[in-house]
């Protein structure tokens, strides 16, 4: 089996390789300065890199005859910084998967292991004791402003209980990447009913671990707290610390893609599965973490919260475990251990629109 892996050099990516290593693989990375720092390529960049970018069809036309599924990693990543953002992270996730998909077509390859997110749903699954599963709104400025951070519920106003959230449950993009993460799922979806192929989406949830990318506004909580921890300074948690995520380490994400690239997926449609640990945390209990693990200063925590931001979203790996045999190998404190350590990624290149 050949496989296609995009983004082939990313932090996710150069994972992916390795779990797959003795593979038939065709590893293709823009190696842009944007995502790797303007230093070159990072110095795990296999020797067999095809530097090009995922939006030249050509490029793909030539390397994708005898490819029997493509792992598409490639994309801009993170909360974003403001909606000047919007279209860049359009080009580069969402017309760069529509080049892949069409070029793929062309190719007669019928098989796509799509990274997704955790984004696409929003904030996670509540329940109210007296209306059940609901979907709370949007968390207004002011409230945040106050230090009311939980969402109410949006019939009654009472308080909410989180749960893991599915993968039937209503998506609800509440920024620019997550907006593009579901528009990638979509057009996935739609090549995979035109052409009876299949799709893997696979939902990371919060990924950690070696190459994160640092001081950049891009990175995960792990990566800034990491490198604010660095510097000598103390984390800084927005809100109070108490929302919750599941944080997955990068091998276990890596392994969640090997084993969807060895099983097919349903034809004619798209499967999304959550990736994740299995063993929620909070933001909080993070950055405390690895705080101690990197003998820093404690957090310091700071109010407030971002535009877009969720509350809550945390899932259960039943799903992928059952399709895929996926279950997590790495532990919240080995993997905070060795992320206080660990290489990471060469500051990112941050271009102004």
């Amino acid at each position: 089996m050949r496989v296609l892996i995009t983004g082939a050099a990313g932090f996710i990516g150069s994972h992916i390789v390795e779990a797959l290593s003795g593979s038939d693989t065709v590893l293709l990375d823009a190696l842009l300065p944007q995502a790797h720092g303007a230093d070159g390529p990072p110095p795990w960049t296999p020797a067999e890199l095809v530097v090009g970018d995922v939006r030249d069809a050509d490029l793909l036309d030539r390397l994708l005859p005898g490819v029997d599924v493509v792992c598409h990693q490639a994309a801009m990543v993170g909360h974003g910084v403001d909606p000047n953002d919007a279209p860049e992270y359009a080009l580069q996730n969402d017309y760069g998967t529509a080049v892949l998909l069409a070029a793929m077509h062309r190719a007669g390859v019928g098989r796509l292991v799509l990274a997704s997110s955790m984004v696409v749903y929003g904030e996670g699954r509540y329940r109210c004791a007296e209306h059940g599963v609901v979907r709370p709104g949007p968390r207004l400025l002011p409230e945040l402003a106050a230090g009311r951070y939980e969402p109410p519920c949006p019939v009654c106003g009472a308080a909410l209980a989180d749960e893991l959230v599915p993968e039937d449950a209503p998506v609800d993009p509440r920024s620019t990447y997550a907006a593009s993460k579901l528009a990638q799922e979509h057009l996935a979806a739609a090549w995979a009913r035109q052409t009876g192929g299949s799709v893997w989406a696979l939902r990371y949830h919060n990924v950690y671990g070696p190459r994160m990318p640092q001081n950049t506004p891009y990175a995960g909580v792990a990566s800034m707290f990491r490198s604010s921890l660095e510097r000598g300074e103390a984390p800084v948690v927005l809100e109070d610390g108490r929302q919750r995520r599941d944080f997955v380490h990068v091998r276990d994400v890596a392994l969640a893609n090997r084993l969807a690239i060895g099983t097919p997926a349903a034809e004619g449609g798209l499967t999304a599965l959550n990736v994740c640990s299995g063993d929620p945390h909070t933001v909080g209990e993070m950055a405390a973490a690895l705080a101690t693990a990197c003998g820093g200063p404690a957090p310091r925590i700071a109010g407030g919260a971002r535009p877009g931001d969720v509350r809550h979203v945390v899932a259960d790996p039943v799903k992928a475990t059952a399709l895929l045999g996926y279950r997590a190998q790495v532990s919240f404190a080995d993997g905070v251990t060795e992320f206080a350590t660990a290489p990471l990624r060469r500051p990112a290149v941050l271009t102004s629109s």
